[in-house]
């Protein structure tokens, strides 16, 4: 359950701390009191989207924060692990979001940062809302297969999770068959594009790296008359005229004639110049070598140009690389083959989609069935319901639009069915679309009845009704606050309303109110005692004047609620 919440500069809410009890909570107070926002900070912790506009005028941020006591076993706690944040099952469940003015916005659970997304997901465990403009989902028609899915459990859902990768598998093969067929123009011209490709690059007969090495030849052949003249001279300054290989030879015996007197220093001197020598003597040897394997080849330094050239063509049309040239190379064959074999690949993806679709018929019948059996107990139980919601005589139906089998049936992501939810206000009516015969209080009791249902499919422990009695009275206001009642019994129920009846069956009645200081408006909020509850319900009641009769009403109402 939501133990507490925190609200801090939202919209005209300056600070606000309510402090939540188990069972049903009834919110009320004067139209543009605030009661709506104390739902959209609710909102706001599972996850909904906020925005600027929210943060209270003259503030840099709002923020909120909520407190829930969930039980170990709850499925949030998976959730929580999957998405890498650390709780323990035994402690409180803390999440705080923040909106800052320039619409930014940051959500913490447990003092980790989470992103909205990951909020949602842990938000959706946690709390329900319904609000004035959900009735209107009952209107869309394709909601309503959904509803019944959703209804439907593992039964229907494992059946429609099979259904949906043979209908992907079904989807893939068609669009590649289309692709086939539709392309055979645009093949063929790119067949003759392609083999044009093929036998430039195959002629070629490119090697990786090859352009690297012959560039480092090019190099080398294009200045062997410097490279000649400078190792030459090199090797002069070692062996020729300067002879310093001598030199360093004299060096070297005088160092040795006189090492015998200090061994010490002169003999790691006379090793040093000895390694000197050799290792001079031995670069000398190679740079004549080296000068004397050079050539001047200017027909090999031509042949390279003209390889260079090609192969930069090469590079300029089918990649950056030759490595990307070759792979070019390696598409473009397989695609000549590809084309090559077309009427064979069609011939062969035709008998298995053939296969595949025989598969799907037979998933989307058993989904179709499945789901059938299912609009049956839904209608039952949604009936049960509707009866407690004073609609006794309602015949509730989901129609399902026929479908062909001898012209074959029209698969999609959803199977093969379209359904409608509908509706028999009175005993001798025909069942008729919800949109042409429900009136606003009519689809306010039947989406109560369809989240009484659900709430018991599901383990989120936290309802919220914003205004879900609009457009009711009397016997139906009634029902629905007993029906509110029933519910609280294992979830805890928030519940913003005008009726009179609803309220008096809380089992904490909370008063929403603006007071105006210093020309700012403040919302607060009290936690009403047994007399403030009286005169808030005589006020419901009776309007702005409060009377004795009003007052007794409410006192009775309230006691009839305890019985």
């Amino acid at each position: 359950m939501l133990t507490e919440i925190s609200i801090r500069n939202l919209a005209v809410i300056e600070q606000l701390r309510l402090t939540c009890v188990h069972g049903f909570l009834a919110m009320t107070g004067e139209t543009g009191a605030g009661k709506s926002i104390v739902i959209d900070a609710l909102s706001l912790i599972a996850g909904g989207r906020g925005s600027a506009e929210l943060v209270r005028h003259g503030s840099e941020k709002a923020e909120i924060e909520a407190l829930f006591d969930i039980g170990n076993d709850h499925p949030v706690w998976e959730t929580l692990r999957r998405l890498g944040i650390e709780t323990e099952a035994s402690e409180l469940l803390v999440i705080r979001r923040e909106i800052t003015t320039h619409g930014k916005s940051n959500a913490r659970i447990n003092g980790q940062l989470v992103n909205l997304t990951m909020l949602r997901e842990v938000g959706d465990h946690l709390i329900n809302l319904h609000g004035q403009h959900e009735h209107q989902a009952l209107l869309k028609i394709e909601a309503h297969l959904e509803w019944l899915d959703a209804y439907g459990g593992t039964i229907v859902g494992n059946k429609k999770k099979q259904y949906q990768q043979t209908y992907e598998a079904y989807s893939n093969m068609k669009k590649e068959i289309a692709e086939l067929e539709t392309g055979s123009q645009q093949a063929l011209q790119m067949s003759d594009l392609y083999r044009f490709q093929v036998e430039e690059i195959s002629a070629a007969a490119l090697t990786v790296d090859e352009d690297e090495l012959l560039e480092d030849e090019q190099r080398r052949l294009a200045n062997a008359e410097k490279i000649v003249d400078a190792i030459s001279q090199a090797y002069d300054g070692l062996y020729g005229n300067n002879k310093a290989l001598e030199s360093i030879s004299v060096t070297m015996n005088r160092i040795d004639h006189i090492k015998k007197y200090d061994e010490s220093l002169l003999q790691p001197l006379f090793e040093q110049v000895q390694s000197a020598y050799y290792q001079l003597e031995d670069a000398s040897f190679q740079l004549r070598t080296y000068r004397d394997t050079l050539e001047f080849e200017p027909e090999r330094l031509n042949q390279i140009e003209e390889r260079l050239n090609l192969i930069g063509s090469l590079r300029r049309k089918y990649g950056s690389t030759i490595a990307e040239v070759l792979t070019h190379y390696e598409h473009i064959t397989t695609e000549l083959e590809r084309f090559a074999h077309k009427d064979d690949r069609l011939e062969e993806l035709g008998k298995k989609l053939a296969l595949i679709e025989q598969q799907l018929t037979r998933e989307a019948q058993a989904l179709s069935a499945s789901r059938q059996e299912t609009s049956l107990r839904l209608c039952k139980e949604l009936e049960r319901h509707l009866q407690d919601l004073n609609m006794e005589r309602t015949r509730f139906a989901v129609y399902f639009e026929p479908s062909d089998e001898k012209v074959g049936y029209s698969f999609n992501k959803e199977g093969i069915d379209r359904i409608e939810f509908q509706l028999s206000a009175n005993p001798g009516e025909p069942l008729r679309s919800l949109n042409k015969i429900a009136s606003g209080g009519e689809l306010s009791r039947i989406m109560l009845a369809l989240k009484t249902i659900f709430s018991g499919l599901d383990q989120i422990p936290v309802l919220v009704f914003d205004e879900v009695d609009t457009g009711v009275s009397g016997r139906a206001a009634q029902a629905i606050a007993e029906k509110l009642a029933n519910l609280s019994r294992n979830r805890q129920i928030f519940c913003v309303t005008h009726l009179p009846q609803v309220a008096s069956m809380a089992d904490a009645h909370y008063l929403i109110y603006k007071e105006i200081e210093e020309e700012r408006t403040y919302t607060r909020i009290s936690h009403l005692a047994e007399d403030e509850r009286v005169t808030e319900l005589a006020r419901m009641l009776g309007g702005a004047k409060v009377t004795t009769t009003t007052l007794n009403h409410a006192r009775e109402m309230i006691e009839l609620a305890r019985r």
